[in-house]
């Protein structure tokens, strides 16, 4: 059993920065991917950002790209999602996942395990 708690999450203005984090439970985080969704109200869960356990590799959506920076440490159980630039658009919910499973880490069903979510809104 892992369980995954988001922090970070809050109120800001169209381009401003805000950095989450998700920390979890357990000796075994180093083993697992870990991703970024995020839902708005009426919407499906959408892929933002994964990282390989090492830290090795990670990914973004097009949407993302070049403005979020996904990170990890393993010593502190914690991952990272850094937001810069935000906009409008990037307002919703926002969940980190974990994942031992060797399949796209792009797809929600691939996860095990899933944080409560931490609100993320940008005012313009």
């Amino acid at each position: 059993q892992v369980q995954l708690v988001e922090s970070g999450g809050g109120l800001v203005q169209a381009g401003d920065s805000l950095r989450l984090s998700c920390a979890a439970s357990g000796r075994t985080f180093s083993t697992y991917a870990m991703g970024w969704f995020r839902q708005a109200p009426g919407k499906e869960r959408e892929f933002v950002a994964a990282i390989t356990s090492s830290g090795a590799y990670t990914f973004y959506s097009d949407s993302v790209k070049g403005r979020f920076t996904i990170s990890r440490d393993n010593a502190k159980n914690t991952a990272y999602l850094q937001m810069n630039s935000l906009k409008p658009e990037d307002t919703a919910v926002y969940h980190c996942g974990s994942t031992s499973k060797y399949m796209s880490v792009r797809t929600a069903a691939n996860y095990d395990y899933w944080g409560q979510g931490t609100q993320v809104t940008v005012s313009s």
